[in-house]
């Protein structure tokens, strides 16, 4: 009767108590890494390397490629567009200027950086263990793939860069930001 009206509390699995902390403690070493952001990537380009490596040693894995150079491509529309975009959506909230004498608002992504550079890594990591597996390996001709993805990725591009001009912002941060102050 130890259950009912006892003095101890209730023992929790350790397996399950084991899974929380591992998750806290990966997540505390995620949270460590968001101010290293040239690092971060830096990371995630030694990942990309060693994918394309696994993949040209291989000579296959031609399919998972595709679906993550299209994955990889659906992020970097939703980096570069605006989280309100004038075109869909009618809002209350802060809009991109559409005229010279509109009042400056700052850019605000659709997909923040952190979680980009997130993403993509996560994709990256899954990519390269579904290449240990041969159930992926599906028998494809794979230049015209590439040629698929490059038309594709050529027309999307460009429309982004059309509302980019249409609407004129530049997501990215290009240069030192500077404030003037005045002194007296």
């Amino acid at each position: 009767m130890e259950g009912i009206g006892g003095d101890r509390a209730p023992v929790a699995s350790p397996l399950p108590q084991w899974g929380h902390d591992t998750w806290r403690m990966y997540q505390y070493y995620l949270d460590k890494t968001t101010p290293h952001t040239t690092y971060r990537w830096i990371g995630t380009l030694v990942i990309a390397a060693i994918y394309c490596l696994r993949v040209y040693s291989v000579q296959g894995f031609y399919i998972v490629s595709y679906g993550l150079g299209i994955y990889l491509l659906n992020l970097l529309i939703r980096f570069l567009s605006p989280l309100v975009d004038p075109e869909l959506e009618i809002s209350d909230g802060p809009l991109l200027p559409a005229k010279g004498s509109d009042e400056f608002k700052p850019f605000i992504r659709r997909l923040p950086e952190f979680k980009f550079w997130y993403s993509m890594t996560k994709a990256f990591c899954i990519a390269f263990v579904m290449t240990f597996f041969s159930l992926f390996d599906v028998p494809v001709f794979w230049p015209i793939l590439l040629c698929y993805w490059i038309v594709l990725f050529v027309l999307t591009m460009r429309r982004q860069i059309a509302h980019m001009i249409k609407y004129k912002y530049i997501p990215l941060n290009i240069g030192k930001q500077v404030s003037f102050q005045c002194i007296n």
